[in-house]
């Protein structure tokens, strides 16, 4: 296996597992999540909107990881962070010094991986369609 391959594996995986391990928090802590949506006064339905965030989530993490219709996978989760980052993390609107700082570095952590997904599914020549497999 080649650096890069490796290189390309390991990224894969990292970048994936984020996204799969938050849906699956989604979906088992439902009730928290819903509570933590409602605080930001901006979530319509806080619970059904955990689990379809949770639902996209997890199926774009699997389809990045798997490799399975990787431009889909990623659309999905940048349809995800975009909102979300305008919904929940308003660091505009925070007066105490330290939680605006934590809102704007969870605003700017979501913008920057929409970014990252948005150029996975715009870049006609990445690498990771391949299934695992064919990378061993």
């Amino acid at each position: 296996m080649s650096l890069d391959q490796v290189a390309q594996l390991l990224g894969r995986v990292v970048f994936s597992a984020f996204f799969i391990i938050s849906g699956v928090n989604h979906l088992l802590k439902t009730k928290q999540m819903a509570e933590y949506a409602k605080t930001a006064g901006n979530v319509p339905a806080p619970a059904v909107a955990v689990v379809l965030t949770g639902l996209m989530l997890l199926g774009g993490g699997l389809s990045l990881l798997l490799g399975y219709h990787p431009r889909i996978g990623s659309l999905l989760l940048f349809v995800f962070l975009v909102p979300t980052a305008f919904m929940m993390h308003q660091f505009w609107k925070v007066s105490d010094p330290m939680q605006k700082a934590g809102e704007m570095a969870q605003f700017w952590k979501n913008i920057t991986l929409a970014g990252a997904a948005l150029y996975i599914a715009s870049n006609p020549h990445w690498p990771w369609p391949m299934a695992l497999g064919n990378i061993f």
